[in-house]
C-alpha cells in the first residue's frame, strides 16, 4: 500500500537506541571479570524489564519494546565479543589492563597532584568512579610503565609528565 493512504498518526518513527561505548573495529573487547558480571547483570535487568512491561497503549508498548530489544541486541553483541582478562594474570610490577595506577603530575596545571585510575574495559569505564577505558590516551601512556617511570600524555593541549607511584591489581 502506498504511504499516501496511511494516516499521519499511524506513521511511527524508529526509536532512538543509545549506542554503547565506542569500540573501534578490530579491537578486542577486553573486560575484567567484574566488567563481565556487570554486562550480564545489565542483560538480566533488560530482560526482566521486557518481561514485566506494563504499558496498555499498543503504540507506546511497541516503541518501548523496540528500544529494549535494540539495547539487548547491542548488549548481546558486546557480551559475545568480550574477552576476560584477569588482573591476577597480569605482571605485578607493570601497568597493564586491570591495574589501578597511582601517579603524580610532574608538569602542567596539576603539577604535584596525585591521582589514581583503574584501567578497565570500555563498558566499565566511568571517570567518576576513577575507571578509564584501556583505549583512553591516559591508559595508553601508563600501560607498560613500572613504578618510578615517567609517562607522557597529551592532556589539555599540552604534553603532561606523570610519575608512576603505585601499581595494584
Amino acid at each position: 500500500m502506498s504511504r499516501g493512504f496511511v494516516k499521519e498518526e499511524d506513521q511511527e518513527e524508529a526509536p532512538f537506541i543509545p549506542p554503547r561505548a565506542a569500540l573501534p573495529v578490530g579491537v578486542i573487547n577486553y573486560v575484567t571479570p567484574n566488567g563481565r558480571e556487570e554486562l550480564l547483570k545489565e542483560r538480566e535487568a533488560l530482560e526482566n524489564e521486557r518481561r514485566t512491561l506494563d504499558i496498555n497503549s499498543d503504540k507506546e508498548r511497541r516503541h518501548t519494546l523496540a528500544v529494549i530489544d535494540g539495547k539487548l541486541n547491542l548488549l548481546n553483541e558486546r557480551i559475545a565479543s568480550s574477552r576476560i582478562l584477569k588482573p591476577e594474570d597480569q605482571p605485578r610490577d607493570e601497568v597493564r589492563f586491570g591495574a589501578t595506577v597511582k601517579f603524580r603530575f610532574l608538569s602542567g596545571p596539576q603539577k604535584g597532584q596525585e591521582q589514581s585510575f583503574s584501567i578497565v574495559g570500555v563498558d566499565e569505564a566511568n571517570v567518576k568512579l576513577k575507571k578509564i577505558a584501556f583505549l583512553a590516551p591516559l591508559a595508553g601512556a601508563l600501560t607498560g610503565k613500572k613504578v618510578g617511570e615517567i609517562a607522557e600524555v597529551k592532556m589539555g593541549g599540552a604534553i603532561q609528565k606523570l610519575e608512576i607511584l603505585e601499581i595494584n591489581y
